[in-house]
């Protein structure tokens, strides 16, 4: 994932590993020639997005997720999000935001490739748009738990420190499931009673290859029309939903099996996909790598922090 290292600020890079995950650390505080702004910048590609600009008031450690391997365009309406110190906040490195933040402040960053997170088209965009609050569940138990796992991979051997950040990408991951699943284009908050339904459907049926909208509508007694209109409020498609939850577990099988008993066609054909070609076709698409280096990357950084 090509970067470009903030303006002025001292972060470092802690590790990269076979996966494409970077993790960065620094503090900032340097000002702009005229001494009223930090000059500092995100990683990312290019200029800071003119429209996304996030601001705090005061110092302390901020922690940031920027998303590699996006295709959807930036958003074009202003956004400015309202940090604290130990908030949580995703990017896409394409368009980074412009940062007002105060004199002095501490950064990490993980960058990390947002199939590996599992997010798709909409959802990272989505995302982007709710930092995640220091004083919330999650944030009260990951944020220093992130920042700690930074540190450590920094000082450990590379193949702990590969290991370490795994654990990382894990977290993040059950963070955006978390922060995605409580997410609902309905005023009250709630998902629609039947796209609960339906997904939960999904979740029964994943392994069977003739899972599709027309089965899923026939078994809720609903038009395949209405079924489309409720994940297209959830900003995907039911193939897309589909697909990424079986790429989901057919990625958690081959890092569970290694090389042992089960193939890639194996697993391919478990998660209803009929075709391996198609399989790994997609799994590329999805993570920018074959099925086979996701599972000797993944799982040989696993293996070797277990010695």
């Amino acid at each position: 994932m090509p970067t470009t290292s903030p303006t002025t600020s001292a972060l470092t890079n802690s590790l990269r590993t076979p996966l494409g995950v970077e993790i960065l650390t620094g503090e900032h505080g340097e000002h702009g020639e005229h001494g009223d702004e930090p000059r500092a910048r995100l990683p990312g590609q290019g200029r800071p997005h003119p429209a996304h600009r996030l601001r705090a008031q005061d110092g302390g450690e901020y922690l940031f997720v920027g998303l590699g391997g996006g295709t959807t365009p930036p958003d074009p309406q202003p956004l400015t999000l309202h940090l604290a110190p130990g908030d949580l906040c995703f990017y896409d490195v394409r368009h980074a935001p412009a940062l007002d933040f105060p004199e002095r402040f501490r950064a990490t960053v993980f960058l990390v490739p947002a199939g590996l997170l599992g997010l798709a088209g909409a959802d990272a965009g989505r995302i982007a748009r709710t930092p995640v609050a220091r004083s919330s569940r999650l944030g009260m138990l990951l944020s220093p738990l992130l920042s700690e796992l930074a540190r450590a991979t920094a000082e450990a051997r590379p193949q702990v420190g590969e290991m370490l950040a795994w654990n990382a990408v894990n977290l993040l991951a059950t963070l955006v499931t978390e922060q995605l699943g409580g997410q609902s284009p309905d005023p009250a908050g709630a998902r629609s009673p039947v796209l609960a339904r339906v997904l939960d459907h999904i979740e029964l049926h994943l392994t069977d290859p003739d899972l599709s909208p027309e089965v899923i509508a026939r078994a809720h007694h609903i038009s395949v029309r209405y079924l489309h209109k409720l994940f297209k409020d959830e900003g995907t498609t039911v193939g897309r939903w589909i697909l990424r939850r079986r790429l989901d577990e057919c990625r958690r099988d081959l890092i569970r099996h290694g090389r042992g008993s089960r193939t890639i066609a194996a697993v391919a054909a478990r998660w209803g996909f009929l075709s391996a070609t198609h399989f790994s076709r997609v799994f590329r698409a999805a993570y920018g790598m074959s099925p086979r280096e996701w599972r000797d990357s993944a799982g040989g950084a696993a293996r070797t922090g277990r010695r």
